[in-house]
């Protein structure tokens, strides 16, 4: 055991180092996988990896870090993958894993290859073939995009007198840690001014290259030059406001890109040179220790500026000396592992508001970059998944998002709408055409014509329940195809409260017809703030188990909070039920000894969902079950309870006698918004297990409910529908 324990060192104890992947015995998303693992304790200049199919001969290959990412797909079969330092005898454990059919082909070339192909297209790279002059339009082009020409136009004539010129004394805080108010209000400032600027930058730049007007090459010039003056080491620059300097650097390459001739030789020379002083920067804080992102993942912005410098890179080859070194770095990494908020199957631990920023700005950079290497970064298998995810959670008709930062905001439908034009998908087509509408001008008048979702005339909606392993994330829906769907989506997860993510394991969220009814209590103010701290990342401001005056998960620490956590232990989907179980013991940081939560949606029940809680401590506790609603909900007696919201209701019922309902007043809600708070009590001795069984009624139909007892085991009847609580 010790021998063992030992050789299997890619297998760090410390949640923030990269986990060994292909995991074992898994069936792989993506042909080939990708190989990470946790780098040796001596730190070797190279691993060398050994991949055999079952049956046959191992093949070798050296990497001077910690992954590897084949050039070419696999056969179909079973395979053991096992690593060691170079020149050691220290191999790690052999894991299995399975390439099937199911596993989609995405083969990424090596650097060379990437590198030659990049810089033989000719500029500009970063637009796709079809996008030509507007004289070359053919009539059925111009009769579908003319609209958005001219809203283009028309807002790039209205910013030119709009935007204010950038200057750095607009920003006179300096930024120090802890953040305050006024630091993260001007980080805030500088982020949204630069986004407008930059913007206009990309804009005018595509429309002189479409329509040849003259207007747009001069208001082009003047935001590059704008961008350019700016200090690099000023309020924008990577060290004071990492969003803003990949902001500048990745719209003034596009624009040294689509511009190609029409730019002097001595402003492109300035430009340029911004463009190197700034990325060579965020080049050093990534290839930092080795490249720190391929053993530490779990840093939100590190791993957008992974992507920013893989696109700066890849239009930067050939006109400024450091990109090939950035992207050799950077492009096959990113390729590698593109997001380490879930696992191959796609997901979004932060939470569908965070998953929604990540696929705007996806669609502005994984475009460009596509086109210029050929690579199609829609097409790898993660990125469906991080669609379906889209779909399940935020499905179309939904007013707010789920769980995490922002989950209390309202789902941007250009965003997904963009992601999923994109993809040659059945499921990609019915979630683009359900959700209507359209995607941002810009990205539209660069985008491949006609859309790659017009390559497939066949609209198939999601699974009606689904679960992601990776987030702990489940979603029942009653038919997700129909708006007047009811949907609950459940969560524990192993990534805790980390980040982006809050104490919510086991919570519930329930809407029905897209009117939410149990909501996510509070708003999001800043990533930290005061409020944030101790009222919206808690367990309290969540519909899930708080104990003894509101005490919850242990949401503190660093590590900490990847490690008090949950997970789904069970799931199930059949044609009359869905179900979900949940253990999020280690979230309460010792305080209890089992939080375990059961959900059963029953379908042959009116879509009611029966929900089960174990709790248990050594102490005597109260247990609080609490319930947060965007309307005043009625209490109807001391189990009993009614949420009323438009023409939309929820009836919550405790089935245990015992434990009782009443409001309790929470932190005051955002302006013109509602917000009231309950919770079931159950007072516990802590000598037996405490069980809460409370039937969520949708539609307050008020079925016919018993509980009976045979031996150990007990069943519940729900209007004939009978679930067995063992």
């Amino acid at each position: 055991m010790g021998a063992s324990a030992r050789a299997d060192w890619v297998q760090a104890t410390d949640p923030l180092i990269v986990q060994p992947s292909p995991a074992m015995n898994q069936v792989q998303a993506q042909n080939p996988p990708g190989f990470t693992w946790a780098r040796h304790s001596t730190g070797p200049a190279t691993y060398e990896l050994e991949i055999t199919p079952v049956g046959g001969a191992p093949t070798k290959v050296v990497v001077d870090r910690n992954w590897y990412l084949p050039t070419k797909a696999l056969a179909l079969g079973n395979y053991t993958w096992r690593v060691r330092p170079s020149n050691s005898s220290q191999w790690s454990n052999p894991r299995t894993f399975s390439i099937t059919s199911k596993s989609n082909l995405f083969e990424v070339p090596d650097n060379a290859t990437l590198r030659a192909r990049i810089t033989n297209k000719a500029r500009p790279r970063s637009l796709p073939a079809s996008f030509t002059p507007y004289t070359s339009w053919s009539t059925a082009k111009r009769n579908e995009l003319d609209a958005y020409v001219s809203r283009m136009t028309n807002e790039i004539k209205l910013q030119i007198n709009a935007l204010p010129a950038l200057n750095d004394a607009r920003w006179p805080i300096v930024i120090t840690t802890p953040l305050t108010a006024g630091m993260a209000s001007q980080q805030t400032d500088i982020r949204q001014r630069i986004n407008e600027v930059t913007r206009q930058l990309e804009a005018s730049a595509v429309m002189w290259r479409m329509k040849r007007d003259p207007l747009f090459l001069t208001e082009a010039l003047r935001r590059g030059d704008h961008l350019a003056s700016l200090d690099t080491n000023g309020p924008t620059s990577y060290a004071n406001q990492d969003q803003a300097t990949r902001q500048i650097s990745v719209s003034l390459i596009k624009a040294i890109d689509i511009l190609a001739g029409d730019l002097d030789a001595t402003r492109k020379a300035r430009w340029l040179n911004t463009v190197k002083v700034r990325t060579e920067e965020i080049y050093r804080n990534l290839a930092g220790d080795n490249g720190r992102l391929d053993q530490y993942p779990f840093d939100s912005h590190g791993n957008t500026s992974l992507i920013f410098l893989s696109l700066i890179s890849t239009l930067a080859l050939g006109d400024i000396p450091e990109a090939q070194k950035w992207f050799d770095f950077s492009f096959r990494a990113y390729a590698n592992a593109p997001s380490p908020w879930s696992g191959p199957e796609g997901g979004y631990a932060n939470g569908t508001a965070y998953a929604e920023y990540a696929a705007g700005y996806l669609v502005a950079l994984w475009d460009p970059m596509s086109q210029a290497s050929g690579v199609n970064f829609y097409a790898k298998p993660w990125a469906l998944g991080l669609l379906d995810f889209a779909t399940q959670f935020t499905p179309p008709g939904s007013r707010v998002h789920a769980f995490g930062d922002g989950s209390e905001t309202k789902p941007d439908t250009r965003v997904w709408h963009a992601f999923g034009s994109r993809m040659v998908s059945p499921r990609a087509a019915w979630y683009v055409s359900s959700l209507g509408g359209t995607e941002d001008t810009l990205s539209l008048l660069q985008a491949p014509y006609p859309m790659p979702v017009k390559g497939t005339s066949v609209k198939s909606p999601p699974s009606n329940s689904f679960y992601y392993p990776s987030v702990g994330w489940a979603a029942f829906h009653s038919e997700i195809g129909k708006t007047s769907r009811t949907s609950l989506y459940f969560k524990s997860s192993p990534y805790g409260s980390f980040n982006h993510s809050h104490g919510d394991q086991n919570g519930i969220l329930l809407s029905v017809a897209g009117q939410p009814l149990l909501v996510k209590a509070g708003w999001y103010d800043w990533y930290g703030s005061p409020y944030w701290t101790d009222w919206y990342h808690q367990t309290r401001s969540q519909n899930a188990v708080t104990f003894d005056g509101g005490k919850g998960q242990m949401v503190t620490g660093y590590r900490e909070q990847l490690q008090r956590n949950g997970k789904i232990t069970g799931f199930s989907a059949q044609p009359s039920y869905d179900y979900v179980e949940g253990d999020a013991t280690a979230a309460y940081g010792g305080q209890l000894t089992m939080a375990k939560r059961q959900v059963w949606h029953l379908r042959n029940a009116g879509n009611s969902m029966l929900v089960r809680d174990r709790l248990a401590s050594t102490v005597a506790r109260t247990y609080e079950w609490n319930i947060h609603t965007p309307v005043i909900m009625t209490v109807e007696n001391a189990l009993n309870v009614k949420v009323a919201a438009g023409s939309q209701s929820v009836c919550l019922r405790s089935l245990n006698t015992a434990a009782t309902f009443a409001k309790w007043i929470g932190p005051g809600a955002k302006t013109n918004v509602v917000e009231d708070h309950g919770a079931f009590y159950l007072k516990n001795d802590g000598k037996s297990t405490a069980e809460f069984l409370v039937l969520l009624d949708v539609g307050c139909k008020r079925p016919e409910v018993s509980v009976s007892t045979s031996g150990s085991v007990r069943t519940v009847t729900v209007a004939g529908q009978s679930i067995t609580l063992n």
